[in-house]
């Protein structure tokens, strides 16, 4: 009986010590994650880049994984305009920028797509006192508004 609880006693220590060791390895993977994981959330957003020209500000924008679209305005002309800039530039990727009246859309949709290293537009359209849809789109992934910024 004794041998029997030796074994017993013996058979805890090593699950605890296994327990234990997998605690330590569970820890020290999750602090040598962290760091990259804060990292990659470091990456710079995209800014817009005055692509529309003087006069344009603006007045609205949508977050993309790898940039963002931007919606500016210039009130001297009335005209919208679209923009979609990447994070960072490098090797040629599919983008689009899109901007349309919106109760006209599709048949007043104007956008520029293609293979593009920093960004796609500008786009423009005329769209004073109206409500536009827009958006854009960067390495297949995009947002689309259909709606918004009326007056």
């Amino acid at each position: 009986m004794k041998e029997t609880q030796k074994e017993m006693v013996t058979s805890m220590n090593k699950r605890a010590s296994i327990s234990i060791i997998s605690a330590i390895l569970i820890s020290a993977t999750a602090f040598t994650l962290a760091p990259s994981a804060t990292a990659a959330s470091n990456v710079a957003a995209a800014t817009y880049n005055g692509a529309c020209g003087s006069g344009y500000g603006v007045v609205n924008s949508m977050a993309l994984t790898k940039g963002t679209v931007y919606l500016t305005y210039n009130s001297a002309t009335g005209k919208n305009c679209v923009v979609t800039v990447r994070n960072s530039s490098g090797a040629a990727l599919y983008m689009t920028a899109e901007v349309a009246v919106a109760d006209t859309y599709p048949n007043s949709n104007v956008q520029d797509v293609g293979f593009y290293t920093s960004y796609a537009g500008p786009v423009y359209v005329n769209a004073a006192g109206k409500c536009v849809a827009w958006g854009g789109n960067i390495d297949y992934s995009g947002r689309w508004n259909g709606r918004s910024n009326c007056g």
